[in-house]
């Protein structure tokens, strides 16, 4: 959970599973009601793209950290940083620096970007996760990551649930070369949000009817970077009431 452009992380979490029912159980216990929900997406292809809960707020994939992924971010920030680009004042990004809390930065960056600046999500009142966006919204990215870090009531949260699931729970220790990104559309465009680069990345234009089909666009760009390697998933935030699906 970790790229060549990361500075070194002396914070260590154990990390979350790639699961919607455990992160569904986690941002219960954030203060995230129903019917925000998480969802397997089964297939990249458009026809199985039909089966996705409607409407979708944000997509969280999960890939492998590979050299070929390193290198493509060494590029893309050298190309970016050149170029430049535009990247809305209503985005949300903090930057990760603690080891293995990948999975907690994709479901925040979920939240935090359909909460803020007029967002369809109501947050529970004096829950763990709105105490800790109202405390950071307004922050610098840097300002962010540090109240993260010195967030014990999350981080305890987020411990809770990294126990739990279908795999076995790493060691403390141990360096997982998984890695979560998060989607979302804000002011018509599209955004990576990864707190291991130093910004979000805009892919370009979309719309709230469009972005699960460009999300997945983008996410194909990721597959095929690594066209060997397995180990993708990816996971869609709706508010489509359960029994609808």
């Amino acid at each position: 959970m970790s790229t060549a452009q990361t500075t070194k992380k002396t914070i260590r979490w154990l990390p979350l599973e790639s699961n919607p029912e455990v992160l569904d159980k986690y941002v219960r216990d954030l203060g995230v009601p129903a019917p925000w929900r998480y969802a397997d997406v089964m297939g990249l292809d458009e026809e199985l793209l039909a089966f996705v809960p409607q409407p979708v707020h944000a997509v969280i994939l999960l890939f492998p950290c590979t050299p070929k992924y390193e290198e493509f971010c060494k590029e893309e920030r050298q190309r970016i940083d050149k170029e430049g680009q535009t990247v809305s004042s209503n985005i949300v990004f903090y930057p990760q620096t603690i080891a293995n809390a990948c999975g907690t930065m994709g479901v925040l960056h979920s939240i935090a970007n359909n909460w803020a600046h007029g967002g369809l999500l109501n947050l529970k009142d004096g829950g763990v996760i709105k105490n800790f966006l109202e405390k950071t919204v307004n922050l610098s990215p840097a300002e962010r990551a540090k109240a993260l870090e010195e967030d014990t009531t999350l981080a305890s949260v987020h411990e809770n649930h990294a126990s739990t699931g279908q795999t076995a729970t790493p060691d403390l220790a141990d360096n997982v070369d998984l890695h979560f990104v998060c989607l979302v559309e804000r002011d018509g465009h599209l955004y990576e949000l990864d707190g291991n680069k130093p910004y979000p990345i805009n892919h370009g234009p979309s719309s709230k009817d469009s972005f699960l089909f460009d999300a997945i666009k983008v996410a194909k760009k990721f597959v095929e970077r690594d066209p060997e390697n397995l180990n993708f998933s990816v996971i869609a935030a709706t508010t489509a009431e359960e029994d609808n699906y």
